[in-house]
């Protein structure tokens, strides 16, 4: 192995860290002060440093420090809180405001809304910044924006709603990593102007895209088959059918379908054979190396510059400039120089999953693979390149399989198989793709090449459902936690270790990963062994969970069978860890930790019961609340999603008055009865 420069390791190593700091705990002070103070110190200790025959440590600590620091100045510089002109600080509360406001991006629209990213440029006529989620009602307006559209509206900038059940998808975090911490919705709000604004690359970008998307409409290729050359060669998943999705998921080649570094590097082999015969010629591997550069940055940009793709993007520029300077290339040097460019670039990025995932897979395929390699080394060419693409695999799961868990909680079985038939194809389909894409774009694509790619997609198509629906071979509803995690990359660094060199301190290591990691899952399931009563929020549905240790009871107002695997039950029985399951109707009367709970569904019967401490309400009970109140003195009444908003809003107003806690879950999300 070539020589690993471990310092650009360390630096990334700190600047991750003052990141995670600033996101977990964050200062109200401005970090750019401590900044100038530690390189004011690394200045004075460098040139202290020069000075010494013997080093001392403290111009290395300052160092890292520094990057520390960087770290954690990045990203406050991304926080609402620290740029005066972003439109958090100009918005009136609960009040429209007059909002002027650039098309970024057009998103995957869902059955109300069109959906798309915007910058704010200007708030009651002063001028302002920030990313915003833009939601136009499919009612309200026929028409789609494209990029660098400006629109005038007059609408209340308003929060993405943090989610109502525990355990759930939290979309309005996804939206502060992407650096978007409001939205608009425009129904009944008219767009008072539109004009369009000067072009910028990524719309220039986008346009062609949409434009090349418009020409497939126009050519042989199916609908499914377009939605997946769509998502190979320009990154728009968007048209991809759900169902079809959820079979390349089950498959474990969902990976196939966002543009990321297998697609980039894949690429970047084409680009580097058709631009082969410039080395021939004076100054050649230079216009070969600008080539590429720009070629692959090019399709970054049509592909929507999605953290995966930017990351490719980045290592293979560093790859083509090293080789430009004929430099000795190492591929984890390359790996953690782009990480650190991007990160300091956008800080942001560390909190996706997929920039997580990519450099993950990346990281472990060039640490283990030539390990696995040798193992399996083999004389004849089909079985070296068969071993190949299974080694590979074998690494990238290895290196992204504990993150999938937490985030995915299931695991494809038969990820190998399903690899070793995909990768050799996905060459020809990237190839094809690209032709494809250029033919389309200036109306020359012959109906026998759509045809034959039709007919390449169908195949993939059908194998992937083959392997979808091995059932047994699909592991699903894996609770994995954050700890798990963290135990488990721990393990498989010791074991890794100790594969590439075997001595009694990493095999003591190994043992301490094993001891750690059993101690994690011993705490985990002591952690989760408690019993909790919870009312979820569903609208029009009334949904109450008790759970004991690891069995859930759900109590339910409807004849609906299999609730489990429907939201919010599916995603709150994995995250805390239940194994049995059943289900049963809502009594009228529940006893939990020594409290009485009154359930009052739309018959409005109550009986003459006392020591009552809690009242949900359920299915708009026809009841007179305050002879209710006077006549039972509970201490709180909670109001599900199955009530109607008129009737509700009247309780709450009759709880005020009476000085008595009312919780509407619809508003308030779920809530435990302790």
């Amino acid at each position: 192995m070539k020589f690993i420069n471990f310092a650009i390791v360390k630096f990334s190593a700190f600047l991750v860290l003052g990141i995670l700091t600033a996101h977990y705990l964050p200062s109200n002070s401005f970090f750019l002060s401590y900044l100038f103070i530690i390189l004011a110190i690394v200045a004075g200790l460098w040139f202290w440093a020069k000075k010494q025959l013997v080093q001392q440590p403290y111009f290395g600590i300052a160092v890292y420090l520094c990057f520390f620091a960087i770290g954690y100045f990045t990203y406050q510089m991304q926080l609402p809180e620290f740029q005066p002109n972003h439109y958090s600080h100009f918005i009136s509360e609960n009040k429209a405001d007059l909002v002027q406001l650039k098309i970024n991006q057009s998103l995957k629209p869902d059955k109300f809304y069109l959906k798309y990213f915007a910058t704010i440029t200007a708030i009651n006529n002063n001028p302002a910044a920030g990313k915003i989620l833009l939601n136009i009602s499919k009612k309200s307006i026929k028409q789609s924006f494209s990029p660098d559209e400006i629109l005038l509206v007059y609408a209340p900038i308003t929060e993405i709603q943090k989610p109502l059940n525990p355990h759930q998808f939290d979309y309005s975090k996804y939206m502060k990593s992407l650096g978007v911490y409001g939205q608009l919705r425009l129904s009944s709000s008219p767009i008072l102007k539109t004009q369009k604004a000067s072009k910028t690359l990524m719309g220039i970008a986008q346009n062609i895209r949409a434009h090349i998307i418009t020409k497939f409409q126009n050519t042989n290729l199916k609908t499914d088959e377009r939605a997946i050359i769509q998502a190979l060669v320009l990154g728009e998943k968007k048209d991809i059918d759900k169902n079809l999705y959820n079979e390349y998921a089950a498959a474990g080649a969902v990976h196939i379908l966002a543009v990321s570094g297998l697609h980039v590097g894949i690429l970047y082999i084409i680009l580097a054979f058709l631009f082969k015969p410039f080395v021939r010629w004076k100054y050649g591997v230079f216009f070969q190396a600008t080539f590429i550069v720009i070629l692959l940055w090019g399709f970054a940009l049509l592909s929507g510059l999605s953290p995966s793709v930017t990351r490719a993007v980045t290592m293979f520029s560093f790859f083509a400039i090293a080789k430009l300077f004929d430099r000795e290339i190492n591929s984890i040097n390359t790996l953690f120089l782009s990480f650190f460019t991007l990160l300091i670039i956008n800080p942001l990025w560390l909190f996706q999953v997929g920039f997580q995932l990519s450099y993950l897979a990346v990281f472990f395929i060039v640490w283990l693979q030539p390990l696995f390699y040798k193992v399996g080394y083999s004389k004849y060419w089909i079985v070296r390149k068969t071993w190949g693409i299974v080694s590979v695999t074998i690494c990238a799961q290895i290196g992204v399989l504990p993150l999938s868990l937490y985030y995915f909680h299931q695991f494809p079985g038969l990820f190998l198989l399903t690899n070793i038939v995909v990768l050799p194809f996905l060459t020809i389909l990237m190839c094809g793709g690209i032709l494809i894409v250029l033919l389309a774009s200036f109306d020359s694509l012959p109906n026998w090449f759509a045809d034959s790619y039709n007919f390449l997609i169908e195949g993939l198509n059908g194998f992937i459902h083959w392997i979808a629906v091995q059932d047994e071979f699909l592991f699903k509803e894996i609770h994995f936690s954050i700890l798990k995690v963290l135990g488990t990359y721990l393990l498989i660094i010791a074991i890794a270790l100790l594969l590439k060199k075997m001595n009694y301190h990493r095999l003591v290591i190994s043992l301490l990963a094993i001891s750690v990691l059993i101690s994690i899952y011993i705490y985990d399931e002591f952690r989760y062994s408690g019993n909790q009563f919870l009312i979820f929020q569903k609208s029009k549905q009334t949904l109450i969970a008790y759970k004991n240790g690891k069995h859930l009871t759900v109590f339910k107002s409807d004849s609906i069978s299999n609730t489990s695997e429907t939201y919010p039950l599916k995603s709150y029985k994995i995250a805390v860890n239940t194994n049995s399951y059943s289900e049963k109707k809502i009594p009228g009367f529940f006893k939990y930790n020594n409290k009485n709970v009154l359930v009052l569904d739309s018959l409005g019967v109550f009986p003459n019961a006392t020591n009552v401490n809690t009242i949900l309400l359920i299915s708009s009970p026809k009841i007179n609340l305050n002879r209710l109140i006077d006549s039972l003195k509970p201490v709180q009444i909670i109001a599900d999603g199955s009530n109607y908003y008129s009737y509700v809003k009247r309780w709450e107003k009759t709880c005020k008055l009476k000085k008595l806690p009312f919780r509407h879950t619809a508003k308030q999300g779920a809530f435990p009865i302790e």
